[in-house]
């Protein structure tokens, strides 16, 4: 995406303070926030223009400059989604949706545009099918009250952000499909990097963050070559892309190319034409995604956005080399996988060693003992819980050690005193609220719990600030190592240990190295 106005430009123009009018010139234009206890509060701010008609599936293209001073005081619609179960801990009631999703907000304390705060920028989390960066856990009021300039996003989602198509493949200059929700996100850092000035921002101190597939899309920003410069810091709650992934017109590890699995589901949908595909109503679209749930959404290795497999990226050291605060939850499987599908007996339980730990049965029943039906249960929850979000973590921590940068990890344990505590413990997705302060929307939180936040969340600013999460008055989090694995642990008390479940996380490894020998 070209830039419209230069920064140096964009930045002469907001010579507003901000806390008297809320107003600031962007690349695009003006907008008007809100103030909200010292805080101002934009929101709905266009980074690229509406991918719509012509522009579903291509990549983001430049913003559409508007005349005048745009109101900026109401978030923009949701990217197109299908809802979650209202039975889901992750449900939250509708809210309007469309295809001109492609906005941002931002909150921020600065008083002068001069100030250069550390910014950071979330990426929400919803298996790049759901979510938005309006979702009132990601306020970012309390981060602004401490010093940095918060920014989330909106990229697209499902069938609109991760289709692959042969005439898709066909039309683009590079040959490659498949990657417009992480394009966006690189258009929204492109805009950071332009904008971020005029709200007391500091561009060369740009933190990216996420959980679940945000931080997937974490992970995926430092692998890919076109984000480049565009952050400095990042930081991976519960999510990356270490496992095998899809390419554009190979099949490997058992997964369709990327193509073949798109026309597939166009094949669902009545037609292989782009503009018939195009002229699609959106809802269609989403409800043959429900049905099927046949693209990929972690991105696809497709020759541009991707040259290769993120970890093969990682493991080479071409990664963008920048600090890292990178971990997990304690309970992460208890919210993520229904019921009705954890094992209850040993019997269930050994149909699934069977399947994802074949040729190490005798290793899982000794790290992960079950010796009667109850215990089954959990034996299945943790070693899902390592396979798909404790291994990957400490596999992102080794590989930034490994290229000779800075890493911290993180284990979170604490039990939010919220919905079914007592079964769902410290699920995925606990953290988030501790992360950005805002406990108070829900009733319980204690506090204790206050306190955890507010250490949590002063580690994360002291990290975008300045590489390092340490500071005065909290408990020392030591810079990971290969020899001792340390990591720090949220829990009751803060403390810090190290070999973090290195037993279990070695099996999962090897069962990892034999799943991919296969190829």
């Amino acid at each position: 995406m070209k830039p419209i106005v230069s920064f140096t430009i964009a930045l002469l123009f907001a010579t507003t303070v901000l806390a008297e009018n809320s107003v600031v010139k962007t690349a695009g234009g003006a907008v008007r926030g809100s103030v909200d206890n010292g805080v101002n509060v934009f929101k709905g701010i266009p980074y690229a223009a509406p991918p719509v008609a012509n522009l579903r599936w291509a990549p983001p293209a430049d913003v559409i400059p508007w005349n005048g001073t745009r109101d900026a005081s109401k978030f923009s619609p949701d990217c197109v989604q299908a809802p979650y179960d209202k039975n889901s801990v992750y449900y939250r009631p509708p809210s309007p949706q469309s295809e001109d999703c492609l906005c941002l907000n931002v909150w921020t304390a600065a008083e002068q545009p001069t100030e250069k705060r550390p910014v950071m920028v979330w990426i929400h989390g919803g298996a790049h099918t759901r979510g938005s960066g309006a979702t009132p856990t990601y306020d970012g009021a309390n981060f602004a009250r401490k010093g940095v300039v918060l920014v989330t996003i909106n990229y697209r989602l499902g069938p609109f952000g991760f289709f692959s198509h042969p005439g898709l493949t066909a039309e683009s200059p590079h040959g490659a499909s498949g990657n417009q929700g992480v394009l966006d996100q690189i258009a929204a850092l492109k805009w950071v990097q332009q904008n971020i000035a005029a709200f007391g921002g500091d561009p060369s101190r740009v933190t990216i963050f996420g959980e679940s597939a945000g931080s997937w899309s974490v992970c995926s920003l430092m692998a890919t070559p076109l984000s480049k410069g565009l952050f400095h810091r990042a930081i991976g709650e519960s999510g990356a892309v270490f496992g095998p992934m899809a390419y554009l017109k190979e099949k490997k590890f058992g997964q369709d190319s990327a193509e073949s699995t798109g026309a597939k589901f166009a094949e669902s949908l009545g037609t292989q034409d782009l503009a018939a595909l195009r002229a699609l109503p959106a809802e269609k679209i989403i409800e043959a995604f429900g049905a099927r749930g046949s693209t990929p959404t972690r991105g696809v290795v497709d020759g541009w956005v991707f040259p290769k497999e993120a970890r093969l990226i990682f493991a080479g050291g071409e990664q963008h080399r920048v600090p890292v605060i990178v971990g997990s939850n304690a309970n992460e499987m208890t919210t993520l996988t229904p019921r009705a599908i954890v094992p209850t007996t040993l019997d269930g339980l050994q149909k699934y060693v069977a399947r994802d730990f074949k040729g190490f049965e005798a290793d899982f029943a000794k790290l992960y003992p079950a010796a009667t039906d109850a215990e089954a249960a959990d034996a299945f929850l943790d070693a899902s819980r390592d396979r798909a979000f404790t291994w990957q973590m400490r596999t992102w921590a080794r590989e930034m050690t490994k290229a000779g940068v800075p890493a911290y990890l993180y284990f979170f344990t604490r039990i939010p005193p919220v919905g079914d505590h007592a079964y769902n413990r410290a699920f995925h997705a606990a953290e988030i609220a501790y992360v950005f302060g805002n406990l108070d929307a829900a009733r319980g939180y204690t506090d204790a719990d206050r306190a955890l936040s507010d250490a949590i969340s002063t580690y994360w600013v002291n990290f975008a600030a300045t590489g390092d999460p340490n500071g005065d008055g909290l408990a020392i989090w030591p810079a990971h190592d290969a020899r001792h694995d340390p990591y720090i642990k949220f829990g009751d008390t803060i403390s810090s240990d190290q070999h973090l479940l290195k037993d279990q996380l070695d099996l999962v490894q090897k069962t990892m190295d034999a799943r991919l020998a296969t190829e």
